[in-house]
């Protein structure tokens, strides 16, 4: 028997194309989520089983068991793939106990979490000399005086954990013009008991955003990459992408690959840069370390990243792989991308026609596949209900 891919969190598009990725190679794909409310992803033809588990965060003991006696079952230990930063978590903070019953990397415990807290990754990101935006702890002493002369309005109140702050908040940061914003902005975060810091914005439009999506082997090399460049977000201007391009750009690789590798990384890792556009110069911003929102740009374009993990870690390793040249392929969220044209449009950061041309462009989709239509068909009647309920409101 076949080593089975558990797949955490199938309620949105990336629980979905990593069923789809390790599907079509026939992999036995067991979709796991704690309501059957919305899950478009277990619809997908390569969904091999489906099965509702106690709450990830409400039950915390009873998911984890849940978890375990469910590898003690298989035959062969399972690879387990968490979708969502939430499950990421909770996978690093049970990874000895995990790491008894599933197939998972010897990575350092701690470290994952370490690398989604902002404050935390700036401070490994500066050991190994990467720019990061210029931040200001909440509690700093004159705090109003130096975001007035070192980071300006206007300026971010970022949280340093942006699962649990998109949770309450519905968004992923504060943009504030003053200082009765910025002060409204900390006392909320304060009220939800949540750590934010205040933060420079790298001048640039959406497009100087640029991503370096990578895998490290067992031994913290990169051994497969490629790069990426946003063009559209939703929100707008701090969202997450709805409409981005692969694009070649060496010099992410000669910062990120560095960076990762210092510090011991192992696994698929995204690291969101944004390009100065007054200095040209590369910030990082932040680190996604599951499954990436445009998965399904990066399997359409030939770096299949669930399969490239599924593969090492059932002991038969693909040879190494980038992709050094443009293949002009987007991917492309359509139902946010919709609302994302509406605001860039009433905001004048883009013309009608620059979207048009855009809508003409090579796309690998979020949801939507020729192949697997039912989610598509499901997440298109799910769409239509929430519209009728808005309606009759």
């Amino acid at each position: 028997m076949e080593n089975k891919a558990v797949i955490l969190g199938n309620n949105y598009y990336i629980g979905l194309s990593v069923i789809r990725s390790l599907g079509v190679h026939g992999i036995h794909t067991v979709a796991i989520d704690y309501s059957e409310k919305d899950t478009y992803g277990t619809k997908s033809k390569y969904c091999s089983e489906t099965l509702i588990a106690p709450h990830y965060k409400e039950e915390k003991r009873q998911f984890i068991d849940f978890l375990i006696n469910y590898a003690k079952q298989q035959t062969e230990p399972p690879v387990l793939i968490p979708c969502h930063d939430n499950y990421v978590e909770i996978i690093d903070e049970y990874l000895h106990e995990l790491k008894k019953y599933y197939l998972l990397l010897d990575i350092e415990q701690g470290l994952y979490t370490k690398a989604m807290d902002k404050g935390s990754l700036y401070d490994l990101a500066k050991d190994f000399q990467v720019l990061v935006p210029e931040s200001l702890s909440v509690d700093d002493e004159n705090l109003l005086e130096k975001v007035d002369t070192m980071i300006k309005y206007p300026c971010i109140v970022k949280p340093t954990d942006s699962p649990a702050f998109v949770a309450k908040f519905r968004r992923k940061i504060f943009k504030v013009h003053n200082q009765e914003q910025l002060l409204d902005a900390i006392n909320q975060a304060k009220e939800a008991n949540l750590e934010v810091i205040v933060q420079r914005i790298i001048p640039g439009f959406d497009d100087h955003m640029y991503t370096f999506d990578a895998y490290l082997n067992n031994d913290s090399k990169v051994v497969h990459w490629v790069t990426c460049q946003k063009q559209r977000q939703f929100p707008i201007n701090f969202g997450a992408s709805v409409y981005t391009g692969q694009k070649y750009v060496p010099e992410l690789y000669d910062i990120g690959a560095k960076f990762l590798e210092g510090i011991g990384f192992k696994g698929f890792v995204e690291i969101e840069f944004k390009k100065d556009a007054e200095t040209g110069q590369y910030y990082l911003i932040e680190l996604n370390v599951r499954t990436t929102n445009f998965n399904s740009l990066l399997y359409k374009i030939g770096m299949n990243f669930p399969y490239i993990l599924y593969r090492e870690l059932t002991g038969n390793p693909l040879p190494p792989s980038a992709i050094k040249h443009d293949t002009n392929t987007y991917f492309w969220y359509a139902y946010e991308d919709f609302l994302a044209i509406k605001d860039y449009l009433k905001t004048k950061q883009l013309t009608l026609g620059q979207v048009i041309r855009s809508l003409f462009a090579k796309k690998a989709y979020a949801i939507w596949d020729w192949k697997d239509p039912k989610p598509g068909l499901v997440f298109a009647k799910m769409i239509w209900k929430k519209a009728m309920k808005k309606l009759k409101r």
